[in-house]
């Protein structure tokens, strides 16, 4: 990491660090996404059953791995103070709370797994096929958030590249192992969508050694040497982690649990609603891995700026990803509308489903403004530690206006399933308003305490 000096420098410097961050996510997001793909050209059972496991999964999995997230702006800030000695304690009392966390989910799966499930209409196999997927893959949770604790650090220090190559492979491991155990090829068992479970599993845990050997052995990584002079548990490390990553873990989740909410609420329609709105949503999530990584990113370099006193470049780099984001909208927006139809037939041919999914993602062009306003906005907050009231109004946007709108329009209007997608746009934009409005009011806090 170094000082930039004009906006040129920014620019080049902000995209030098979200580009392997997105490629990072793009390669995490495959994983979901051939697991989807795969399994609905397995059968549409299959598919919605994975997308029903997907649902109450991806919720839990990306909340609790964003307190670990924590681990990216109090890294940045102790590096941009030149206080190296101090990060390995904070990274080494990351993993035991990433550790805790995994072991806490593990329990609770255990006694709420199948309750969920049964009180949810859903078909038998359906229901079978979910309750196998996320049994499957919870073998890898212990791996995959220790993964997100060392990922976060590799990105904090700006070596992004690196994080992005490790992941990279995620996407082949993933295909390879979906293409044994979903369909049962070259003498492997015959899973279905259960498999699907099984080879994400087996891909985060070869993820997370090869990036435990790239943090030992690579520079810059091994000069704090992470993996020697182990403290004990320090609870109050885990506390200063949690003030800062609870926020954002529970900001996270109050976003991508409305949408497995409105998944689980749809669960009253056909298998080929649930199919097509999981297709349209799987697509755009892929699509979102843009502002979400230029949010990372944000992060990264405004904690960067505001340890070092920047308060004026970290502001420059807060609307500079903004606007970045801003304008990739419109080319994902024109995506979504101009090539629904043919993005739909890449993952079925039913025709019923690719109608349906067509409609959806109709909708779905229309909430990518928001998207793109809403994700760095919040990265931006969280370079400046600014996380308490942004969960707040994530859940106000999200939960409190955005599903009710969604539930009305589904069940009293002519829209039906197409209801809660109209919901979700109005919550997603009302947080890109509400959180845009305080990151301004931190910025201007900052600009008087530095005069």
């Amino acid at each position: 990491m170094y000082e930039t000096s004009n906006l040129k420098e920014k620019w080049s410097r902000m995209l030098k660090i979200i580009f392997p961050i997105l490629v990072t996510q793009v390669a995490l997001y495959l994983i979901t996404f051939f697991d989807i793909l795969m399994s609905s050209r397995y059968g549409s059972e299959d598919l919605a059953g994975v997308a029903v496991g997907s649902s109450l999964w991806i919720p839990v999995y990306t909340g609790l791995a964003g307190i670990l997230l924590a681990i990216t702006p109090i890294v940045a800030q102790l590096v941009g103070a030149k206080k190296k000695e101090e990060v390995r304690l904070v990274v080494q009392q990351g993993l035991f709370l990433s550790l805790g966390l995994s072991v806490l989910t593990l329990i609770v799966l255990f006694f709420v797994l199948e309750p969920i499930l049964q009180s949810m209409t859903l078909e038998n196999r359906v229901e079978e096929v979910a309750s196998s997927f996320i049994k499957a893959i919870s073998i890898g949770i212990i791996p995959l958030f220790a993964y997100n604790v060392l990922r976060s650090y590799m990105d904090a220090l700006g070596k992004t590249r690196v994080s992005m190559i490790i992941t990279l492979l995620s996407a082949p491991i993933n295909v390879f192992f979906n293409y044994l155990l979903i369909f049962g090829n070259f003498g492997f068992p015959e899973l279905g969508g259960a498999g699907a479970g099984y080879a994400s599993a087996i891909t985060y845990w070869l993820i997370f050694l090869i990036a435990v050997g790239v943090v030992h052995k690579q520079k810059p990584f091994q000069q704090y040497e992470l993996f020697r002079n182990w403290q004990r548990v320090q609870y109050s490390k885990w506390r200063d982690i949690s003030k800062i990553g609870v926020p954002i873990g529970l900001s996270i989740f109050a976003e991508t649990s409305i949408f497995s909410a409105v998944t689980l609420m749809m669960s009253t329609y056909s298998t080929a609603v649930i199919s097509a709105h999981q297709i349209a949503l799987n697509f755009t999530s892929l699509m979102y891995m843009v502002p979400l990584s230029i949010s990372i990113g944000t992060t990264v370099l405004v904690g960067y700026e505001v340890g070092a006193k920047r308060f004026k470049d970290a502001k420059i780099y807060s609307w500079l990803s903004v606007s970045t984001a801003v304008m990739f909208s419109f080319l994902s927006a024109c995506i979504l509308f101009f090539f629904k139809e043919q993005i739909a037939e890449l993952y079925t041919t039913d025709e019923t489903v690719i109608q349906l999914t067509i409609q959806f993602f109709i909708f779905a062009a229309l909430f990518q403004l928001s998207d793109a306003i809403q994700a760095p906005v919040q990265g931006a907050l969280r370079g400046y530690k600014d996380v308490n009231v942004t969960f707040i109004m994530a859940i106000i946007s999200y939960w409190i206006i955005g599903l009710p709108v969604g539930y009305l329009l589904s069940k009293f209007t002519e829209l039906g399933p197409f209801g809660y997608w109209i919901g979700l746009i109005v919550g997603l934009s009302a947080g890109a308003i509400t959180l845009s409005l305080r990151l301004i009011r931190i910025q201007r806090k900052k600009d008087v305490a530095s005069l």
